[in-house]
């Protein structure tokens, strides 16, 4: 077990050991007083130039290489290094960019393959700070401390960017799983993001005028931001947890583990006596036990789904094999996102209509979760959609090209491709289901994760039934149908004595959207200049015609002109240069 803290009389006294917590805390206020939004801003883009990575804002042949469906083989390995780039430089600057990679990780529709399979390989897993540093926590969090367990393993189970995790062994004789929050790592986090935002404005001008109508970068990292912080509350974790509980019924052979108590920055959790998915001896389960975890889990993900929420980061280090109960026990609840109910069933719709080969009707389902903007051809994205939809009729749910994250994510894509905004939560939904999908592989790769979930059809049928007629939909129907006929015989008296007294008026107005007034105000500032400049130009010639022997504010009548050719010229060359670099913004994506 390695050394453990037993809670006996032989062991340091209460005092002494309140006096190394307060050297400890003393130690971590001044590492976190060391982390300032001038030192972090130096520290990044230090690292960033040191990775090369400071001149990717002004390499317009990358921005043109990201925005292709298809590159040169040249191409894609030239962004492969740009990842790697990307990769090394997220994993030293530590764990708000570990986390940022994973998420962009998701956001395949945004980013080219060749990156985010490089941000794949993101290390989270990270050397483990001193025990000490982490007793200091229990002692703040618990009014008994360290005392509140019989031992606790100086040795941690795991050691990740945000968490470690530790045995220990309660009062009671349970055995338990803590997982504690690194000291310092929220106050990084609000930091590294008062800095990543400012960065995201720059990327945000570098799209053009089409994407920028349809992705907001803040808005990604405003919802990175607040993912991130749920993932440090460990209450909220803890509550996700607990919440789960309700499937148990239904999931026999998927758990969750045990809580026992939880405070703001630590986890006292069920200890999982197994393997991981992936380094569990397949022989130690039959094939029918294997096959009842596959089908639970996929049941977990669907009912999850249905009533708006799920695990999107469901992958073989988030799921052991309990060796006593032979059960999959998904541990870390720390990424999950909520989506609506409307989203949620646009998404199980697609699915039922893939199995009967209705691709128009899959095109015209998505394009529900879609917002087109001024840029978007419709009969062009529904044309790419019902094409892509096409490919998954009939094909082999179970590899890495054909399941239905993969769907998702490649419609998201084409969405954007046509300058749609697509919600957020439809990436990170996408790779929830990847990684379930990958993970019901581990344990059973006979049987098609894919074909399991549409097997569900009548309960995904059920709930969607159920959603749309309970109660509160039905009392809200007859609300509104019953001002409808009670206002009817009012509205329509009004209509027709408009009418017959030849007062009916239509008000219509007109509101551009942010990118349509950007163009106006582009347009109306160089109309603006250009005029300044024939204003200045005339007015010199005037001022030359009308004192052509004297002087006008002291100058000669050829200084005038010198100065108003100048001026003009320099106003001439600046609207160029502008309408030059508007061209070359447009083609960059």
């Amino acid at each position: 077990m390695g050394i453990a803290k037993e809670q006996t009389a032989e062991k340091e006294s209460r005092e002494e050991r309140g006096a190394r917590v307060k050297a400890v805390r003393q130690d971590v206020e001044k590492e976190k007083a060391k982390i300032t939004k001038g030192k972090r801003r130096r520290t990044i883009v230090s690292v960033f130039a040191k990775h090369g990575l400071t001149f990717l804002l002004k390499d317009t042949v990358l921005w043109k290489m990201m925005g292709k469906q298809r590159r040169s083989q040249q191409e894609n390995e030239h962004l492969r290094q740009i990842g790697a780039r990307i990769r090394t430089a997220f994993e030293e600057l530590g764990p708000t960019f570990i986390k940022l990679g994973q998420v962009l990780v998701t956001r395949q529709d945004l980013l080219p393959a060749p990156i985010t399979q490089e941000l794949e390989k993101l290390l989270d897993q990270v050397p483990p700070i001193g025990y000490n540093y982490m007793e200091c926590i229990i002692e703040e969090e618990f009014q008994e401390g360290v005392d509140l367990f019989e031992w606790i393993d100086e040795e941690p189970l795991g050691s990740a960017s945000l968490a470690q995790v530790y045995k220990a062994k309660r009062k009671d004789k349970t055995t338990v799983a803590l997982k504690i929050v690194r000291p310092t790592v929220e106050k990084l986090f609000q930091t590294d993001i008062s800095v990543i935002k400012k960065m995201s404005g720059l990327l945000q001008n570098r799209l053009s005028p089409e994407l920028a109508a349809a992705i907001d970068i803040g808005s990604l990292i405003q919802d990175y931001y607040s993912s991130a912080m749920d993932e440090l509350d460990m209450i909220e974790e803890a509550g996700k947890m607990r919440e789960m509980t309700k499937y148990r019924k239904s999931t026999s052979y998927v758990d969750v583990p045990a809580v026992y108590e939880a405070t703001k920055n630590v986890l006292i959790m069920e200890h999982i006596d197994g393997w991981m998915l992936k380094d569990f001896p397949v022989d130690f389960l039959t094939f029918e036990e294997r096959t009842k975890i596959m089908i639970d889990l996929v049941h977990l993900y669907v009912q999850q789904l249905m009533d708006g929420h799920y695990h999107a980061d469901a992958h073989g280090s988030n799921i052991m094999i309990d060796k006593h109960r032979k059960k999959a026990i998904v541990i870390d609840w720390g990424m999950t996102g909520r989506m609506d109910s409307v989203s949620a069933f646009v998404l199980m719709r697609v699915i039922m209509l893939i199995q009967s080969n209705q691709a128009e009707d899959v095109a015209e389902v998505f394009m529900e979760l879609m917002n087109p903007t001024i840029y978007t051809d419709p009969v062009k994205l529904k044309d790419e959609i019902q094409s892509l939809a096409l490919h998954y009729v009939n094909s082999a749910q179970g590899s890495d090209r054909y399941n239905y994250g993969q769907l998702v994510m490649q419609s998201t894509a084409i969405g954007i491709s046509n300058y749609c905004k697509v919600p957020n939560s439809l990436a990170l939904w996408a790779k929830g289901f990847s990684a379930t999908e990958g993970a019901a592989r581990w344990v059973a790769p006979e049987i098609s994760y894919g074909r399991v979930v549409e097997a569900y059809e009548i309960p995904i049928l059920k709930n969607i039934l159920r959603s749309r007629f309970n109660y509160r939909s039905n009392a809200s129907l007859v609300a509104e149908s019953s001002k409808m006929v009670a206002t009817f015989p009012r509205r329509a008296t009004k209509v027709m004595e408009n009418l017959a007294e030849n007062k009916f008026r239509m008000n219509m107005q007109l509101q551009p959207d942010t990118v349509m007034r950007n163009t106006l105000n582009q347009v109306i500032n160089r109309l603006s200049l250009a005029l300044i400049t024939f204003g200045i130009i005339v007015a010199s010639g005037f001022i030359i015609a009308s004192v052509p022997g004297g002087t006008f504010l002291g100058m000669s009548a050829v200084t005038v002109a010198n100065i108003g050719l100048v001026t003009s010229l320099i106003f001439v060359l600046f609207i160029l240069w502008r309408l030059v670099r508007t061209r070359k913004h447009r083609s960059l994506l």
